[in-house]
């Protein structure tokens, strides 16, 4: 059975998840601040780690960091506020594997524990990433959206699929960044062969090199076996670099000269090896404002660049992502829901999805898992989640700039709101604040809650 570390500082609830768990027959080890949790991870081989965001020392996040820089690969969870839900969602970039909210429901936490276990051992034969080189998915398991955005998304991907040119996509993250990819690949010349997706966020600076371009025996401590590379394992198909913006300026340096002269370096070796591999590579964040992209690298991977929309950028797609993702749960957990209530509809149509698609698949997948009948109801919705739409008022209208005094205004348009005073202040920000009634530091804020640069 499964080991699992639990860092949690409430010894309360710790305590009540302890039980829990050992009750469905996993093995618990508790330990209640970050540092006590890095020290567990030297003494003992666990399977899993459920994680408290906010710990008296830190956050869980440093936890997840010092797995990595062990060079280990350990799934984790991280239970957080409904109000951290953006920071979780940014989590998932830094190799989490899910978040899930508090107050924490139990049949929802075993199913995540569950698949987060399902997912550990499908990949333990590359423990240091998350590459796989899968069976593809058919076209019948996506829903592409009828929406203006979602019609010019597949177009993009219809035009550069024949060539061979190297694709950048961008996106917030679970925007189905990985889908457009495996779109393009589906679509392309390379179809019948490999497909290797790696989540750049999950490699350490030390075991980046060896995973992309493989190593030989006795190259460093811990080079016991001589390794194949993603970018062979991926030869003559697509390697899809996700979240490449986590690459070292080194790992970086090698990655150009693979693209430029189709040839890589295994780790040790003397010899270089020659490649056929179309790269794709996907970012939520500006690689050239972060200061730590190499230009050059950039306009290599960018030949042809691919936008994809937000979640709520595409509401005319809603319905049909919602009725997707309610099947889906149903068949995974013999289930029969037929629909959303009204009220589960509003409160979904008001609310700003910061984690996108894979935040309503995971919404909609507890609500079916815990609704006894054939319609979803609010009660099972996050509590948070409820609270909050209902307090900003589903009917109230947009907001406009001609009455910026952000106080008058729900949470739900303030976002809104903030970017037309930002951009009608010509992003000075002290004037912006002045003109939205508030101080900088609250604009300061606001804005990083709402992920505005």
């Amino acid at each position: 059975m499964a080991n699992i570390l639990l860092v949690e500082d409430d010894t309360t609830f710790a305590a009540i998840l302890e039980n829990f768990l050992r009750k469905k027959g996993f093995d618990i080890v508790v330990k209640y601040s970050v540092k006590s949790g890095i020290e567990a991870l030297k003494n003992n081989t666990f399977h899993l780690i459920l994680l408290d965001y906010r710990l008296g020392d830190g956050i869980g996040l440093d936890v997840v960091d010092a797995v990595r820089a062990e060079g280990k690969a350990i799934p984790s969870i991280i239970m957080t506020s409904f109000n951290d839900v953006r920071t979780a969602v940014k989590a998932i970039r830094q190799g989490v594997f899910d978040y899930i909210t508090k107050p924490v429901n139990p049949d929802e936490l075993l199913m995540v524990v569950n698949e987060a276990l399902e997912g550990k051992s499908a990949e333990k034969e590359r423990p240091a990433s998350k590459a796989r080189s899968a069976k593809l998915d058919t076209p019948a398991d996506f829903v592409e959206g009828t929406s203006p955005a979602a019609r010019k998304l597949h177009e993009y991907i219809a035009l550069v699929a024949p060539t061979d040119m190297s694709v950048l996509i961008r996106g917030e993250s679970g925007t189905g960044k990985e889908y457009v990819a495996r779109s393009i690949h589906r679509m392309s010349m390379r179809a019948d062969m490999p497909f290797v997706s790696i989540d750049c966020g999950t490699l350490s600076k030390e075991l980046a090199s060896s995973e992309l371009f493989g190593h030989i025996k006795g190259s460093f401590t811990g080079a016991l076996n001589d390794k194949t590379g993603q970018f062979v394992e991926a030869s003559g198909g697509t390697l899809f670099l996700d979240e490449i913006g986590n690459l070292s300026y080194d790992v970086q340096v090698k990655l150009l000269r693979a693209l430029q002269e189709k040839v890589i370096q295994p780790v040790g070796a003397n010899k270089t090896v020659s490649v056929d591999v179309r790269v794709i590579a996907a970012t939520n964040e500006d690689l050239l404002g972060t200061g730590k992209f190499r230009e050059d690298l950039y306009h290599r991977i960018n030949e042809f660049e691919i936008i994809v929309p937000a979640l709520r950028d595409r509401r005319s797609d809603f319905q049909q992502f919602a009725d997707f993702f309610i099947a889906h749960a149903n068949e995974e957990l013999g289930r029969d829901v037929q629909a959303l209530s009204d009220e589960v509809n509003e409160i979904f149509q008001a609310y700003d999805w910061p984690g996108n698609l894979r935040e309503l698949k995971n919404v909609i997948k507890r609500m079916v898992l815990l609704s006894p009948g054939n319609v979803a109801e609010v009660a099972a919705l996050p509590e948070e989640m409820v609270f909050a739409i209902k307090n900003q008022g589903i009917a109230e209208p947009e907001p406009s700039a001609g009455n910026p005094d952000l106080r008058l205004h729900s949470e739900a348009h303030e976002r809104k709101l903030i970017l037309d005073v930002l951009q009608k202040a010509r992003y000075n920000k002290s004037k912006a604040a002045q003109m939205l009634n508030i101080d900088r530091k609250t604009l300061y804020n606001k804005m990083e809650k709402y992920g505005i640069e």
